[in-house]
């Protein structure tokens, strides 16, 4: 499923008359599902007359090489598997290659899926609600745990700011559960990286219900001020590593539309939005900040 969903989603991309010169995709678990069929099959045939196609689906890097062979792409191919900063690091990955080759064009992307395998071990480890509850409630009912959650957002990337719907200003991430360190860390990024008359006109949040990480994005939008519009989106998306690339996408929407939808919104603001910031946090642990900014 992750490979049919970042090949889709991939696709329309693509078929841009410009020329790829490497693919970079981040991905938590890649295709679990298949690697995990493969080692049943180990069990069940003994370690004979395995058949091939769960082994070669079941690398984290398939999605990269499925689209590398769809293309007859030979450039920079690479996947990186971080758990939750997995897509962030590929775009750190991705600035650094373009800061070396400024003609260059990049697929980046983040892709991961909901599998049987995950999503047992993550329930088991109260991950997500232990009860059943609308989407439309996650951020009402209070307590640990999310509702899980797949998806695939792809971008070409490129220093050419001509035909760019947005700007990756600058990307942070820390390791960490301390949330003074947090809080430090956030107030570091801020102040580097919004200077001069700028501000932050909306906060993209990552807030996915779990009582256990609400703390981190309360400090979030103490810090931001109250001036500053807040956006939920993962009672669309549900929780999961490389949520932070469908944010990325959400911000892209938002710079072109100049539009939040109202069931996204948790404090409305203003109406006219430049630069976003956007905080994610995976299981209280990781955190990133992506600072989107609309192009001169």
């Amino acid at each position: 499923k992750a490979i049919r969903m970042g090949v889709g989603a991939a696709l329309p991309l693509i078929k841009n008359p410009a020329p790829l010169n490497g693919i970079i995709i981040g991905t938590a678990n890649g295709g679990m599902e298949d690697c995990i069929k493969f080692l049943n099959q180990m069990v069940q045939y003994e370690e004979d007359m395995l058949a091939p196609g769960s082994f070669v689906q079941s690398t984290s890097n398939v999605i990269a090489a499925q689209l590398g062979l769809m293309t007859h792409n030979k450039g920079y191919n690479i996947t990186h598997a971080h758990l939750g900063l997995s897509f962030e690091n590929a775009a750190i990955d991705a600035a650094t290659q373009l800061n070396e080759n400024p003609g260059n064009i990049f697929l980046l992307g983040g892709v991961d899926e909901i599998s049987s395998f995950n999503y047992n071990i993550e329930n088991l480890a109260g991950w997500y609600k232990d009860a059943d509850i609308s989407n439309k409630q996650l951020y009402e009912k209070d307590g640990p745990g999310s509702i899980a959650g797949e998806g695939a957002a792809m971008f070409l990337v490129g220093k050419d700011k001509g035909p760019a719907i947005a700007k990756v200003q600058a990307i942070g991430t820390l390791h960490s559960k301390d949330l003074v360190a947090f809080r430090q860390q956030l107030k570091l990024f801020l102040e580097k990286n919004i200077t001069g008359n700028n501000a932050i006109d909306l906060l993209l949040s990552g807030e996915n219900g779990d009582s256990r990480t609400l703390p981190y994005y309360t400090a979030c939008e103490e810090l931001v001020g109250d001036a500053v519009t807040i956006a939920r989106f993962k009672h669309m998306t549900g929780e999961y590593p490389t949520a932070s690339a469908m944010s990325l996408w959400l911000a892209c929407q938002v710079l072109q539309t100049q539009h939040v939808p109202q069931h996204m919104q948790k404090r409305n603001s203003g109406t006219r939005y430049k630069n976003i910031l956007i905080y994610n946090n995976y299981k209280g642990l990781q955190h990133s900040f992506i600072l989107v900014t609309k192009p001169a």
